[in-house]
């Protein structure tokens, strides 16, 4: 009954890590790609200076590197949003190279309403903005923005003279899913260099690999091929402390969880010491046949090993096919006002192959108490008292 009840704890235990980690997997793959439709697989950018010289043979370095698929300057800073009514409000512009940058970003595929158009018409270049920052202020298509940058207002403060103003026309929005609250406003890279007072210069390159995965291996090519002037992030740089809490609150369930298992274990402990205690006499008997100590402990070793064996395979079993069965027919739902309908999940073969190692690990650890204390039974004080 002890040994029945020792399974069905490890089951159970080995089972909901599984699902767990899973569903940590599922909750990471979907915040990765909301990060991944903004971020770029690798951002490159000065390592002390805000801004530097757009330069074809410092691209020609970056797109040398073989993994580059394709790169796009941009130029970001903080600017005021202004209106008449003094409605004001600091938003992040980013200038880029439409052509470029729509080779690694499908920004504009999420355009909700008017076009993605940065063109000058009517001595007014285009500028487009977030639905949600549109509807905030009230401004429709083809209304005209003002945008002033600190670099405008400080000048005007030092030269005691009206900030520059940069006028615009709102041409397209548009809407996706963002994990932070900052709307971002687009530009042409020319005009935002003239916003900016930063003439023929950029933040940095975004930069699309053949495969996000090898980022990292990546990043370290670039920092060779670039030099320490140069700053080289990767998609998970540019949000580490995000994806970080999230490794920590994976992991931290993982450990947590592991208790359900190391309950499983004792109660191994418990009935493998049980079985000794009954056994004594077979025991004693089996020494007095000349088995050695090794031999006896092998024995309950073994019993342990097989409770693990049994437990971790149909807990790995279990927990794999619930898994399977909410990714296909989503069993557990979120509530409606969630950007996902179900609890997302996916499976990764190294957390099963961590949760099913570390649960026999433990049944195996669990036997070794049983089996010193059966090793130590002798023939003469087990058959005294038959």
């Amino acid at each position: 009954m002890l040994t029945f009840v020792s399974i069905t704890g490890v089951t159970i235990g080995t089972a909901l890590l599984i699902i767990v980690l899973s569903v940590f997997n599922g909750f990471y793959d979907v915040i990765r790609g909301i990060l991944l439709a903004q971020d770029p697989d690798i951002r490159i950018e000065h390592a002390t200076e805000r801004y530097f010289s757009h330069d074809s043979n410092f691209e020609n370095r970056i797109k040398d590197v073989g993994e580059v698929v394709d790169l796009s300057p941009f130029l970001a800073g903080k600017s005021m949003l202004a209106f008449q009514d003094d409605r004001n409000e600091v938003v992040s512009v980013r200038g880029i190279q439409v052509e470029s940058f729509l080779r690694i970003n499908d920004l504009e595929s999420h355009i909700r309403s008017g076009r993605f158009d940065f063109s000058v018409q009517n001595q007014r270049p285009g500028v487009v903005m977030s639905e949600r920052l549109k509807n905030r202020h009230r401004i429709d298509l083809d209304d005209e923005v003002a945008l002033l940058s600190a670099s405008g207002m400080r000048r005007a403060l030092t030269q005691f003279s009206a900030p520059r103003v940069n006028l615009f026309r709102l041409r397209g929005a548009y809407s996706m899913q963002q994990i932070t609250d900052a709307d971002q406003v687009y530009i042409d890279l020319t005009a935002a260099q003239r916003l900016f007072n930063a003439r023929d210069q950029i933040s940095g390159y975004d930069v699309r690999l053949t495969d996000t995965d090898i980022a990292h291996r990546v990043k370290r090519d670039l920092e060779e091929a670039l030099g320490p002037d140069f700053r080289v992030s990767t998609w998970y740089d540019l949000q580490k402390p995000l994806y970080d809490v999230m490794y920590l609150e994976k992991w931290g369930s993982y450990f947590v969880l592991m208790i359900i298992v190391l309950v499983a274990v004792l109660n191994i402990v418990g009935s493998l010491t049980m079985i000794v205690i009954q056994k004594q006499r077979d025991i004693g008997i089996l020494v007095s046949m000349g088995m050695s100590k090794a031999d006896i402990k092998k024995i309950f070793r073994s019993q342990g090993l097989y409770i693990g064996l049994i437990g971790c395979g149909l807990g790995g079993f279990l927990g794999l096919l619930l898994t399977w069965l909410q990714h296909e027919y989503g069993l557990l739902r979120l509530s409606t006002a969630f950007i996902i309908d179900a609890y997302p999940v996916s499976i990764s073969a190294f957390d099963v192959g961590i949760v099913l190692t570390g649960s026999l690990i433990l049944c195996i650890a669990a036997s070794w108490y049983p089996s010193l204390r059966a090793s130590k039974v002798q023939p003469a004080d087990a058959v005294r008292y038959e």
